[in-house]
Order: C-alpha cells, then sequence, then structure tokens
C-alpha cells in the first residue's frame, strides 16, 4: 500500500513538472527602479561663517535622510545669521580646559556654533547638557553615518559639539532660521 502511494505521488510531482515546462516562457517587463540622486560636491574641508549671536543654544537634534544624517542646533529667536565653524578634528578638545573629550567614531566633526548654551545675562543653563556627556535626547541607534554626539561645552559666548561619525565623510552647513544645520553623507560617491 505505502509503495503504491509513493508511485502516485511520484507521478503526480512528474505531470506537474511537464506540465509547467511545456508553458512558454514569456517575457515579462518590469518597471525601471526609482533612484533618488544624493547630493554631491560638499566635500570634507572646514565650513565657517564668523556671525555671532548672544540668542542662547535651546536643543540640538538629529534626524536621517535618504542620502545623509543630520544634526540640528536650535536657536529660537536667533534669525538667519548664526556663525559657526564646522571641521574634522583628530581629538576633540573642551574650549578653555584643553580637555580630551572622548567621542567614538572613524572621524569626529567638531561643531563650534558662535552662540552660547546659557543665559548671557544670568549665566542660566538654556541647553541642559554636561560636558563630556552624550547630548540629552539624542539617539543614534539606527543611524548610517552617525556614530556618537558630547557636548564640550560653552566657553566665552561659542557652544562645542563633537560629532562621532563613520568615516571622513562629506558634509555641508546650512543657516536656517533660528538654526544651524549639519548634513553628513552617507558615502563618497552619492549613491544611496
Amino acid at each position: 500500500m505505502l509503495r503504491t502511494r509513493t508511485i502516485c505521488a511520484t507521478l503526480v510531482l512528474v505531470g506537474a513538472t511537464l506540465g509547467t515546462a511545456a508553458v512558454p516562457a514569456v517575457a515579462t517587463q518590469s518597471a525601471p527602479m526609482s533612484t533618488t540622486a544624493c547630493p554631491t560636491g560638499w566635500g570634507s574641508l572646514p565650513k565657517t561663517d564668523t556671525t555671532p549671536t548672544t540668542t542662547p543654544v535651546r536643543d540640538v537634534r538629529t534626524g536621517r535622510h535618504a542620502c545623509y544624517d543630520r544634526m540640528v542646533v536650535g536657536l529660537p529667536g536667533a534669525g538667519r545669521d548664526v556663525g559657526y565653524s564646522v571641521r574634522y578634528v583628530d581629538r576633540l578638545h573642551q574650549d578653555g580646559s584643553g580637555r580630551h573629550i572622548p567621542v567614538a567614531g572613524g572621524a569626529v566633526l567638531e561643531v563650534r556654533v558662535a552662540a552660547p548654551a546659557y543665559d548671557p545675562e544670568t549665566g542660566a543653563a538654556t541647553y541642559p547638557a554636561r560636558a563630556g556627556r552624550p547630548l540629552p535626547g539624542v539617539d543614534l541607534a539606527g543611524y548610517r553615518t552617525f556614530r556618537d554626539a558630547r557636548f564640550a561645552g560653552s566657553f566665552e559666548g561659542d557652544t562645542q559639539i563633537g560629532l562621532g561619525v563613520r568615516a571622513r565623510l562629506p558634509f555641508r552647513v546650512l543657516q536656517l532660521p533660528d538654526r544651524v544645520v549639519i548634513d553628513v553623507a552617507h558615502n563618497w560617491t552619492g549613491a544611496r
């Protein structure tokens, strides 16, 4: 009985295979894949603007995009002209003390914003960060480029942040109303 079932099952499988093979192949045309062209040409050289402001830093946040990871330094009320200096450094050293602040990643971007992280009139902190510690509220899990973000301090009207990235990748800096934006590309080729 078992042998009869095995023979019947084998014939059914052979017949199904032959029936499938007898059907002529039909060419299928797939829709072209849409790709996003990523911006290129940003480079990795330092980028600066020397316009200072007394409007304090209130917030730092990050975001993931198709072609780059983004950090936004928020200065509500500052307008569009906020000075900055963003550059790759071998090691992050805190202004004033010169203390080394370790930042994880294959490369470190030093982000300086020409604005204090405290109220200039009272000295009270406007951004709740501590020197050498990760940025409060910033979780970089799942980012393609960002690896670490450390607050270095706010000294003589400048706020300093260490941004650890996967490698020395191209970046751009944008001055938008009430914020400075730093985008770091996922790669050098502009491919997603």
